[in-house]
């Protein structure tokens, strides 16, 4: 059953080697994740799943230890999900999932064992919410951190230029994280999310998905636009 989520997002100018002179840009938002992080702790799982987009050659599960690098960013960063176990070095993380292994490594995690999965932005919404599904039957307390982005789209300099949908799709996906409206979610329109180039959708589906039943309330603890790239964190417990 899903006893708390973390929602982050996962540009890897949030690790601060690759943003460089701009590191301290996005400061709030790493103190944000770490608070998100900090519900996770606190909530004692028996598992943590980390979900992220990734790109087809990316997609599914990644075993605890399993290596990420940055390194195709410029910067001698290397980083591991979870304790380095050994035995995974044939797998490689998405960059969504290595933004979330630097964010374990940086708060310390060692409160549960790790897994990673890939998911891919094509992903049909009720798939995604059958993953959540499965997700949340694997045992007695597991806990989610979901990395994905908002819309690419909020500004003339964005990386998919201005779409005047894309701030009231973004303050809806803040809304719905930030009070944990399952239902919401899973209504999330994915072509109107594709269009925009919102990376979060189909993993905010899957923790959708596993949070069917669950209880849970919610709380935003960040939402911003840097970039004209839509941020969100929120806690849910």
């Amino acid at each position: 059953m899903l006893v708390a989520a973390a929602v982050c997002p996962c540009p890897p100018l949030l690790v601060p080697e690759v943003a460089a002179g701009a590191a301290a840009e996005l400061d709030a938002a790493r103190a944000a994740c770490t608070d998100a992080l900090g519900v996770l702790a606190a909530a004692r799982p028996d598992v943590l799943v980390v979900v992220g987009p990734a790109e087809e050659s990316r997609r599914g599960t990644h075993a605890e230890g399993t290596r990420g690098s940055f390194r195709g960013f410029g910067v001698d960063v290397d980083v591991h999900l979870g304790p380095d176990r050994g035995g995974a070095a044939k797998d490689t993380l998405p960059p969504s999932l290595s933004v979330a292994a630097w964010l374990l490594a940086r708060t310390g995690w060692s409160c549960a064992p790790v897994e990673g999965l890939g998911v891919g932005e094509p992903l049909a919404a009720e798939r995604c919410i059958e993953v959540g599904r499965d997700i949340a039957a694997r045992a007695e307390r597991v806990a989610l951190l979901v990395m994905g982005d908002a819309s690419a789209c909020r500004t003339l300099k964005a990386p998919g230029y201005l779409d005047e949908r894309a701030a009231p799709f973004d303050a809806e996906v803040a809304r719905a994280l930030g009070a944990a409206d399952v239902a919401a979610l899973e209504a999330l329109d994915a072509r109107l999310a594709y269009e925009l180039k919102a990376s979060g959708r189909a993993p905010w589906q899957v923790l959708a998905g596993a949070a069917e039943g669950a209880g849970l309330g919610g709380q935003l603890l960040y939402e911003d636009a840097p970039y004209g790239v839509g941020y969100v964190v929120a806690a849910w417990s």
